[in-house]
C-alpha cells in the first residue's frame, strides 16, 4: 500500500464536479500533515486517477497547482515529488511569479479596460458578451480558465495598442496557471464573474473611467484571493 493509499482508504470517491480542486485539497493536507513526507514520491497520475476516481486530467491540473503552490516538483520522466511541507512565499507559475503578475497586471490592463472603452467595436462588446455567458454556464474549471483567459485578451486587442496586447499574451500562460491554482484552492469564479459584468458594462458604454476602475477592483480581487493562499508572512 502506497503512503496516498493509507491517506485515501475510506475516503468519499471525488465527484466530476470540482474534482481537481478536491483531489488538489487532499493531497495538500496529506503533504501538510505529514502523511506525505518531504522527499516522497507520488504515484503516477495514472494511479492517482484511479485511486481518486477521476480522469488523468484532473489530477494533472492538482498536480500542476501543487507545483505552483511549492509543495511539489514534477521531473520529467521521473514523477512528482513532495519538496515542502507547507506553501511558499509565491506562486510558481512558470515564466512569471503571482507576485510579478500582481505588480506587472495593473500598469497593462487598467489603461488596456480604458482604451477598449473608447476604441471597441461593435464585434468587441458580442465577443465579450458571448464570452461572459459562456463563463456564466461553465462548470469544467479548464475550460472556464480558457474563457478567462480569452475575455482578457480581447479587451487588450480592443484597446487599439499593440503593446498591451502583446504583453497581455506575453504573461497569458502565468495569468492562465494563476487563475487555474487560485480557483481550485479559494474558488472565486461568482466574484470574477461580477467583476467581468462591471467591466464589460463599462466598456460597452464606452466609458474608460468607469472600465479603469473595474479592471482595478477586479484585480484588487485576485490579489485578495491570492493573499488568502499564500503565508501572511511572504515578503
Amino acid at each position: 500500500m502506497s503512503l496516498l493509499d493509507s491517506w485515501t482508504a475510506g475516503q468519499t470517491k471525488v465527484v466530476r464536479v470540482g474534482a481537481a480542486e478536491a483531489v488538489l485539497a487532499t493531497l495538500r493536507a496529506a503533504i501538510e500533515d505529514g502523511s506525505l513526507p518531504v522527499g516522497s514520491r507520488l504515484d503516477s497520475e495514472a494511479t492517482l486517477a484511479q485511486q481518486f476516481g477521476v480522469s488523468r486530467t484532473m489530477v494533472r491540473e492538482a498536480l500542476k497547482s501543487s507545483n505552483a503552490l511549492g509543495l511539489t516538483v514534477t521531473r520529467t520522466g521521473k514523477g512528482t515529488f513532495v519538496i515542502a511541507d507547507k506553501v511558499g512565499h509565491d506562486l510558481k507559475l512558470g515564466k512569471y511569479s503571482a507576485r510579478e503578475l500582481l505588480q506587472a497586471r495593473p500598469h497593462i490592463e487598467v489603461p488596456a479596460a480604458s482604451l477598449a472603452a473608447e476604441h471597441r467595436s461593435q464585434q468587441d462588446v458580442e465577443s465579450l458578451r458571448e464570452i461572459l455567458l459562456a463563463m456564466d454556464k461553465e462548470d469544467d474549471l479548464e475550460q472556464w480558465v480558457i474563457l478567462n483567459s480569452e475575455f482578457h485578451a480581447i479587451i487588450a486587442r480592443s484597446s487599439g495598442n499593440g503593446v498591451f496586447a502583446s504583453m497581455l499574451s506575453d504573461i497569458d500562460e502565468a495569468m492562465a496557471n494563476q487563475s487555474s491554482t487560485l480557483n481550485q484552492v479559494v474558488d472565486r469564479r461568482k466574484e470574477s464573474g461580477l467583476e467581468h459584468a462591471a467591466i464589460f458594462e463599462a466598456i460597452e458604454n464606452g466609458s474608460a473611467e468607469d472600465a479603469g476602475i473595474a479592471m482595478m477592483r477586479h484585480l484588487h480581487g485576485v490579489e485578495g484571493s491570492l493573499g488568502a493562499v499564500l503565508p501572511v508572512s511572504a515578503p
